[in-house]
């Protein structure tokens, strides 16, 4: 878990990311160079000021982050959560109905607290199936319209697929995406605060 200070949107305010791989930096050599870094300087120099506490895990699936909410929600008291789960549910094949509940509950119990939700929608290689892929992609704009949150409809636009901004692996974004990946973040993330 990494905390990044940037001068919040009110004195003492707390921004908890909760993510996988795509937020906790995997692959960089420094995980500020990640796009949850990259926003804590976009905030610093808007003269913002928030604490980022980044408590993504690569290979996190949705049930684990069911699992680490309370605690999470406890320990740190975040103004706003940036939600960023599900990828790892879909590329195991977990049934998308699945994922929306534990992502539904997260979402929930951060709501019942006070807390603003920004969700991150994601998408899955096509290898999947139509049938799959729908029943995945749709999860995340439900869940949005459901519990009234903030939205970006795929986290990965203009970077999934594109080579120039993957590593070799070819899933995982890489140090020239990050920047992309923070301003699509930031786009929605700056009328929350």
């Amino acid at each position: 878990m990494w905390l990044f200070a940037a001068p919040g949107f009110s004195q003492g305010s707390t921004v908890l990311v909760l993510g996988d791989s795509i937020s906790a930096a995997y692959g960089l050599e420094n995980p500020v160079l990640g796009w949850v870094g990259l926003l804590a300087e976009k905030l610093k120099s808007t003269g913002k000021s928030a604490e980022i506490v980044n408590a993504s895990i690569s290979g996190e699936i949705s049930a684990g982050g069911l699992a680490r909410i309370d605690g999470l929600l406890a320990r740190h008291r975040p103004s706003l959560l940036i939600l960023e789960l599900g990828a790892n549910d879909g590329l195991r094949g977990l049934p998308p109905t699945m994922m929306q509940a534990n992502l539904g509950e997260i979402m929930a119990r951060a709501k019942r607290l006070g807390v603003k939700i920004l969700l991150l929608g994601m998408r899955i290689p096509p290898n999947y199936g139509k049938r799959y892929n729908e029943m995945f992609e749709s999860v995340f704009p439900a869940l949005a319209r459901e519990q009234g949150a903030a939205f970006v409809p795929f986290l990965m636009e203009g970077v999934g697929g594109v080579s120039r901004y993957l590593q070799a692996d070819g899933l995982h974004p890489n140090a020239e995406a990050q920047p992309v990946l923070m301003r699509q973040v930031w786009e929605r993330l700056e009328p929350l605060l």
